[in-house]
């Protein structure tokens, strides 16, 4: 029997694909088949990582396909410049190519491309090909408000033409939204450079004007969570949180391969006593910030799962204080990468200390765990602003005279998110609210049927 193809494609980040995949494991248990698209870079990786977990796509009805990224094999693909001048240059004639090739070699052609929206380009390439066309947000819609906002940022003064701030102010997004520091806009945050900013700030109006041609905008997050964003976002819908957690599956879609080994560690700890230590896939600190953070994890005294990456820091493994891992032994678990959705549920994580990832937030909150937050770059300092200001489930850290967090701040705010009580309770109301919405009769859950209709339609 045919049933309903669609072509599925993220940006090529750690943090868009997993929540894409999630999605298009949700689509499948309705009938859909799903095609897959990263690049060949982003699809070696995944590949590498599923064979850990034994996960076959093909068994869940995803088949994973790639395209070129345009990039030469020695070039660095964390240019986050580069990488957004080959996404609209090099990648939609992959995409129609590949489109055409499933078209005329399958029965079951594709009817509905759904795409990452901070790619832009495959809208584009379905709006060509006269398919039906998606937009999936997997960041918060109040980051895509502030994208809408940009031409009233210019004519305030705020920025200038290419993005850079201006004004050194702070910046209200909306009432009952984030207030973020100018220098922290999504595009003025990178940390690669001016003439890196630039092309990002090109590329965000890029995207903006796909998104706007999409026929359905959906996003994985929840009315009741941001229902001022939402109101203020033309035609953006909410289907979230979309979690491996809400299906009893396995999260799909990891670049690195997951250790397990955590998990006997983790069923061995006191109920509510852990810290769980994540910086999602793009964080990266000098050696001296890594040894506070270390530090600040030892002084507190308590048990932690930190995981650290291996390209975290120079040497990651070599950059621990002398003694660390000795002295925090019977305490401490390091790991290169862990299944996060399976540790964040687990009965002995106490709080959740994070880079703000829209995905972790999602997560954590979907578990009723506080925060402490520690943003890097892009939209993780709306999430800040949500987590710390909005829904007061978490706190921010402070910077020294010389930018760097300490050891000192490092404990004293996580002793105040766990000797607090208030935290945890307005944390439990959180996760309540958003599982309400995922199931049925749910917000959420009544848009997503809405936009399995439109598919099939």
């Amino acid at each position: 029997m045919s049933r309903p193809h669609i072509l599925a494609v993220p940006t090529p980040a750690q943090g868009h694909v997993i929540p894409l995949l999630e999605f298009s494991q949700c689509l499948v248990k309705h009938g859909f088949r799903v095609t897959f698209v990263n690049t060949e870079f982003i699809h070696k990786r995944v590949m590498d990582a599923l064979q850990e977990q034994n996960y076959i796509g093909d068994e869940n009805e995803i088949h994973l396909a790639n395209i070129p990224d345009g990039f030469e094999p020695w070039e660095d693909r964390s240019d986050l410049g580069k990488l957004c001048e080959k996404t609209f240059t090099v990648m939609p004639g992959k995409l129609e190519e590949l489109i055409e090739k499933i078209n005329r070699e399958e029965d079951e052609k594709i009817i509905c491309v759904i795409a990452d929206g901070t790619a832009g380009f495959p809208i584009q390439v379905a709006e060509k090909m006269k398919i039906k066309k998606a937009a999936f947000w997997p960041a918060a819609a109040a980051s895509l408000k502030l994208l809408y906002d940009t031409q009233n940022l210019i004519d305030d003064g705020v920025i200038d033409n290419e993005g850079t701030p201006i004004k050194n102010q702070m910046i209200q997004l909306g009432q009952n939204m984030p207030v973020i520091h100018s220098s922290n806009l999504i595009w003025a945050n990178i940390r690669q450079g001016l003439a890196t900013q630039k092309k990002i700030f090109d590329f965000f109006y890029k995207i903006t004007k796909a998104v706007k041609v999409a026929d359905f905008l959906i996003c994985n997050s929840t009315y009741e969570l941001e229902p001022e964003a939402v109101k203020s976002v033309p035609n953006i819908l909410p289907v979230g949180p979309r979690l491996a957690s809400n299906r009893q599956g396995n999260a799909a879609g990891n670049f690195w391969p997951e250790d397990s080994t955590c998990l006997k560690w983790l069923d061995q700890q006191q109920p509510n006593s852990v810290i769980y230590v994540a910086f999602g896939s793009f964080t990266v600190m000098d050696k001296i910030q890594f040894r506070e953070l270390a530090l600040g994890l030892e002084l507190t005294n308590k048990p932690f799962l930190w995981v650290v990456r291996p390209d975290i820091a120079d040497n990651a493994n070599e950059a621990f204080p002398e003694g660390f891992q000795d002295r925090v032994a019977k305490r401490g678990k390091m790991v290169d990468w862990a299944p996060q959705q399976k540790v964040l549920s687990h009965p002995s994580i106490a709080c959740f200390f994070s880079h703000c990832g829209w995905n972790s937030t999602m997560e954590g909150l979907s578990n009723g765990l506080p925060f402490l937050c520690w943003p890097y770059f892009a939209d993780q300092f709306i999430d800040e602003g949500y987590i710390c200001d909005i829904w007061k489930v978490g706190l921010k850290l402070n910077k020294d005279e010389s930018g760097l967090i300490t050891r000192e701040e490092i404990k004293s705010k996580l002793d105040q998110v766990l000797g607090d009580e208030q935290f945890k309770a307005r944390a439990l109301e959180l996760e309540e609210t958003a599982m309400k919405s995922v199931q049925e009769g749910g917000q959420s859950n009544k848009t997503y049927n809405n936009f399995i209709e439109w598919i099939k339609a």
